[in-house]
């Protein structure tokens, strides 16, 4: 089971104009194949499928916690698609044509389908799909195929951040980069107990470390880079026997944390009325209001 927070992992900041375009780009962050949709689905279909729980428990504690850790990495980089659209349109009456300037952008999609929100899907606009999902049964191949995914998407990360400038994305994308690193070298760590192998020393892949992206610099100066969180009050302590020892690239100590990061709050959006989103009218709103204080017995 999970338990859920109202918390981002991170602030997000409010950018000062809408970016439809960069949030196009963004999209191949959650919902591209090695976007965070894939590695959450990738860890949950694995953990849940996991042969031997007990028997090889400091592996499936791993896998476990990261998935819990991959739910709040999908609704970050949803939250920063949602900012860099607010403002995109304003309301006026259906002829007047208030979403008109939405049919140039990048994904239009986000206009009709989803009031200008966070699509499940990428940067073209292709729904993600469960093909993405990799789940071979045997432990050294999928630790060896997370290893993969998570480079892959640090890669993509890159290069997404060097797509746009735009505040929120950038913050979203530096803080991402230090926790994908985390899971690369866990997955490392991992592969070199179950195999002997030292694949630590292949990181970072890309060559590129991530000190080089001015908003990972705050986030390895906190040392979230050497953090590995359970996201459980008692559970998957057992990841404490492959997280340990120094980090491969700055040497700092490793640090398993019992719980989640404290986080910080959950982006609320206004109305609306050109997309019907909620739908809810100031009368509706006074309605609502009235049956909720009968039904409480006030």
């Amino acid at each position: 089971m999970y338990k859920r927070y109202n918390r981002l992992l991170i602030e997000l900041p409010r950018p000062k104009k809408p970016d439809p375009n960069g949030a196009a780009a963004v999209q191949e962050l959650l919902g591209g194949k090695f976007g965070e949709m894939s590695t959450l689905n990738n860890y949950m279909y694995q953990s849940n499928n996991f042969r031997n729980k007990r028997k090889l428990k400091p592996f499936y504690d791993l896998v476990a916690s990261i998935t819990a850790e991959e739910l709040g990495h999908v609704e970050l980089v949803i939250n920063t698609i949602n900012l860099m659209m607010e403002g995109t349109t304003r309301p006026a009456p259906p002829d007047a044509t208030p979403l008109g300037n939405t049919k140039d952008f990048r994904n239009s999609y986000h206009y009709i389908v989803n009031a200008q929100t966070a699509l499940a899907g990428d940067s073209m606009g292709r729904p993600w799909t469960g093909d993405n999902v990799f789940n071979s049964g045997n432990l050294i191949l999928d630790l060896l195929h997370n290893f993969f995914l998570e480079c892959g998407a640090r890669t993509h990360k890159m290069r997404v951040y060097e797509m746009t400038s735009n505040p929120v994305a950038r913050e979203m994308i530096g803080y991402l980069l230090v926790r994908g690193g985390v899971h690369v070298v866990a997955y490392a760590k991992a592969l070199e107990i179950a195999t002997g192998v030292d694949m630590t020393k292949m990181v970072p892949i890309p060559n590129l470390e991530n000190k080089a992206f001015e908003t990972t610099r705050k986030f390895e100066a906190q040392g979230v880079h050497r953090k590995l969180y359970t996201f459980s009050d008692n559970d998957f302590k057992d990841i404490s026997m492959i997280w340990k020892g120094r980090h491969p690239e700055d040497g700092g100590p490793l640090e398993v944390i019992q719980g989640a990061p404290q986080g910080a709050p959950v982006p609320d959006f206004e109305d609306l009325p050109e997309e019907f989103a909620p739908g809810i009218s100031r009368e509706d709103f006074l309605e609502i209001a009235k049956r909720l204080q009968r039904n409480a017995g006030l």
